[in-house]
């Protein structure tokens, strides 16, 4: 996992008044009220791939400006301020806002460059556009340095799983081309398993294996290639037990397609160097999310996770250690591992989840 996040800074974006040199371990899970700002972490991850795929100014506009993302607004927060450090190699930039919620990316520094010491310094740049992806898709002697630290910022994937009403594409065909990566909202599940079905047959048994756990009633996933036109394409059909009649993707209920296409997230042969999955409990059953936890498990010994949820159902599963409790104080979001020894005498009645729900580990409503 030499692409993995080790450690995050954040100041001054949205709830998050400052998060400095959080660590990051192989398994990440935070917990927390509705509010206490877990959903702001992870939209830090959607502004950084916005800003790794040039489209920072959009994701901005689309969020309501960059007033709303900054910390109570403008007089309070004068900027954003953002550093990751992974392995030998990090990224650091700001983001100041402009006239007419218009912003400008300043400060941007690469941490890679052999036999320095420090940041490497790229510069602002007025249109909100990346110097360092500039840099590392240029022709430039300085595209070696600026590439493995672009490339490991793009191995990072959100996955986002909510939209899984009638219209959403993780229930329509998809071109079977599109196969290569499973996509954030696994609108290409169907091409992507078809591609493990025929390349990666260990894999895609698994994930089967899995996904009958949660739905015993599931024989095998389809996946017949159909003409359309010049296209061919590939939906989520499947067969139940005992039958040779054709599901379609409708027959399949919200949890049960979330979950298959969580199961494929945590189980791909070639995952991103870390993964970041926000409430994948959703619709799912509890016994099911006792199956989800321990994917999540097996998955953080290949790749890293980041997990966010309200589940005392899911964190039951996970090591004390493992679970980052946000909460607010002051009108800021505050981030704190647990430690195994300030709750031991607890652990031998409770579970992890239960000290939760009691509120033994701080993390319900707070009221201010």
């Amino acid at each position: 996992m030499g692409t993995s996040l080790d450690k995050l800074t954040i100041k001054g974006f949205k709830s998050i008044r400052e998060l400095k040199d959080f660590e990051l371990k192989a398994l990440n899970v935070f917990i927390g009220g509705n509010g206490a700002g877990k959903s702001n972490l992870i939209d830090f991850f959607r502004l950084l791939r916005n800003l790794i795929d040039g489209k920072l100014n959009e994701f901005i506009r689309s969020g309501g400006g960059i007033s709303d993302f900054l910390f109570n607004g403008r007089k309070v927060t004068k900027r954003l301020e953002f550093e990751t450090r992974f392995g030998v190699r990090g990224y650091r930039f700001c983001i100041e806002p402009g006239p007419s919620e218009k912003i400008f990316l300043t400060k941007e520094a690469r941490y890679y460059r052999p036999g320095t010491t420090g940041w490497w310094e790229l510069g602002d740049s007025p249109d909100g556009t990346s110097r360092l992806v500039k840099e590392a898709k240029g022709d430039s002697y300085d595209r070696k340095y600026s590439r493995p630290v672009y490339r490991a910022i793009s191995s990072w994937q959100i996955y986002h799983f909510h939209d899984t009403s009638a219209t959403a594409a993780m229930r329509h065909y998809e071109i079977i081309q599109d196969n290569k990566v499973l996509r954030f909202d696994a609108a290409n599940i169907a091409p992507y398993l078809l591609r493990l079905k025929e390349k990666h047959a260990d894999a895609y048994r698994e994930i089967l294996d899995s996904v009958r756990l949660v739905m015993p009633f599931f024989d095998d996933f389809l996946l017949d290639v159909v003409e359309f036109g010049e296209k061919q394409k590939v939906n989520l059909s499947w067969l139940q037990k005992g039958s040779d009649y054709p599901m379609q993707p409708y027959h399949l209920s919200d949890g049960s397609i979330r979950f298959i296409c969580l199961a494929t997230a945590l189980m791909q042969p070639d995952p991103p160097s870390t993964i970041i999955i926000d409430e994948p409990e959703l619709g799912l059953h509890p016994s099911a999310i006792a199956i989800l936890a321990e994917l999540i498990q097996n998955a953080s010994n290949r790749t890293q996770l980041i997990v966010a949820t309200q589940s005392p159902a899911l964190i039951d599963h996970f090591s004390v250690e493992d679970v980052i409790v946000v909460n607010r104080k002051d009108g800021a979001s505050t981030f704190e591992r647990l430690k195994e020894e300030d709750f031991s005498a607890w652990l031998e009645t409770y579970s992890v989840g239960e000290l939760w729900s009691k509120n033994v580990i701080s993390g319900g409503p707070t009221y201010e």
